[in-house]
């Protein structure tokens, strides 16, 4: 292991807890500091204030052994820190769209006032392109004389995948003008680098670049495989086979070709306003950025009117069932999610709703009204007419048809993951609608290319390679449920 280093963390919200817990599991000494007394207070009684898969038992360890404490008073922690990681909100302001960066300042003004001599002061927040430059300037307006150097970081945690992603990741940014600060902060990640983990060295502003480019590029990925699945359902082509297709391809990859009903979440919907937002100060053009995120907020509320359209006579008085409310699954995040625009679209023609999520269900009662709330699946699905499933949570991947049909008073379908294997729920009666498929697919194969565990000529099955995709993607590892079933 390398040096064992001083870490304060400003910010317990999901990138700083995370990384506080995962730093903390490498060795480091870690302080995570929050101005939300109850948070902190909570985090100290092992109380985990997000879901996410498997940072409970890191925080628990790390704070029975000392290497992570939560403090509300950031004076002590920060006096110390050789290290210091801005982890605070930037939400987009209301009027343009713009990263507001009130709670970094707020941040950095504490770091000016307590801070030690020769720190390191790493934004691993999303901050826009320059945001350094205005930090180190307010630091040495507040303190001319600190000897100091302010690092670029940036995150690339997955919602539901974070803590694989922060141990196993595909790259680490560390962006610096000063090259003894931009060490530093490389060698808080050498037990990573020495597993395999590529360090990328740059200037700060492009590590602050990379940031919104990654995200801003994977938004296009989705944005033009949804337009894809709305060709492949004009001409009756299936989505599933297009996107596993073009996947195979090196160059292009499977990642992020999942047609669904749009992106949510923390991230890409305020990422790409405030890239844009930044664009359009130096008269930039980034038109495909504005249309994919043109394209996404179109998708998401025309969603439940597709149902509505699709159903003879309207949802009027209709009892419908829609299972899934966080933007994706395995986490509790519902913010911009898709499945709350199809809610009130489907209240606005009239459906009397019945919900479910695993998870999201304590956050979606803040914004959604006129719904009820199940407490399980099977009181969700009970006498429902319509089923939607709005999430691929696996839960819900996993259901017997021939149980669901038993609880449920009529048999129409709409799956917006394509979560569901389609052949054995039309074998059960349903009537399944799926996104990118104009009518049932035959069925499909391909001659795979050898490999070691397969011969040249196996054919696969499609709809088992996606269900296996399902299950892997996020963190990349099968968690192995067990088949779910309502609830007897």
């Amino acid at each position: 292991m390398g040096d064992i280093m001083q870490i304060a963390i400003l910010g317990a919200g999901y990138v700083g807890l995370v990384s506080a817990a995962c730093l903390a599991d490498l060795g480091h000494h870690v302080t995570c500091i929050d101005i939300n007394r109850d948070r902190i207070e909570g985090l100290q009684r092992g109380e985990i204030p997000i879901y996410e898969p498997d940072l409970a038992p890191i925080v628990v360890r790390n704070t029975e052994n000392g290497h992570l404490r939560f403090a509300a008073d950031a004076a002590g922690a920060l006096a110390t820190a050789q290290v210091i990681f801005i982890c605070v909100g930037t939400p987009p302001r209301v009027q343009d769209g713009e990263a507001d960066l009130g709670f970094v300042f707020e941040a950095t003004r504490d770091i000016a006032r307590y801070a030690r001599d020769d720190v390191a002061v790493v934004t691993k927040s999303t901050v826009p392109v320059g945001t350094g430059d205005l930090i180190e300037g307010l630091i040495r307006r507040m303190r001319p004389h600190l000897h100091f150097g302010v690092v670029s970081n940036p995150e690339f945690l997955k919602e539901g995948a974070a803590v694989a992603d922060f141990m196993r990741p595909d790259r680490i940014v560390v962006g610096a003008e000063e090259q003894w600060a931009g060490d530093r902060v490389a060698q808080i990640y050498s037990e990573l680098a020495r597993a395999g983990a590529p360090i990328l060295r740059t200037r700060r502003r492009s590590s602050e670049a990379i940031k919104y480019a990654a995200n801003a590029f994977l938004a296009i990925k989705l944005s033009f495989i949804n337009e894809i699945a709305d060709f492949c359902e004009a001409w009756d082509a299936d989505i599933d086979s297009v996107s596993f297709g073009i996947g195979l391809d090196r160059r292009i990859g499977p990642d992020f070709l999942q047609a669904g009903p749009g992106y949510g979440g923390s991230c890409f919907p305020k990422d790409l306003r405030a890239l844009l937002h930044s664009a359009r100060e130096r008269a930039v053009g980034l038109r495909m950025v504005e249309t994919a995120s043109a394209v996404n907020e179109a998708r998401k509320w025309s969603m439940g009117r597709r149902i509505a359209a699709a159903v003879s006579g309207g949802l009027h008085e209709t009892r419908v069932a829609l299972l899934g409310l966080a933007f994706k699954p395995e986490t509790d995040d519902v913010r911009e999610s898709p499945a709350l625009a199809v809610v009130n679209a489907l209240l606005r023609a009239g459906a009397h709703l019945h919900v479910h999520d695993p998870k999201g269900m304590k956050a979606a009662r803040g914004l959604i009204e006129g719904v009820t709330f199940a407490e399980t699946i099977r009181d969700c699905l009970r006498d429902a007419e319509i089923l939607v499933i709005a999430t691929g949570w696996e839960d819900y991947a996993r259901l017997d048809p021939h149980a669901v049909a038993d609880l449920m008073a009529g048999r129409l379908v709409f799956d917006l993951r394509n979560a569901l294997p389609a052949s054995s729920w039309r074998k059960a009666g349903f009537t399944l609608r799926r996104i990118g498929e104009a009518a049932p697919p035959a069925t499909i194969s391909f001659t795979a290319r050898p490999g070691p565990d397969r011969s040249p000529m196996q054919a696969v099955d499609w709809d088992a390679v996606r269900h296996e995709r399902h299950r892997e993607k996020g963190a990349g590892h099968a968690r192995g449920m067990a088949m779910m079933k309502p609830a007897e």
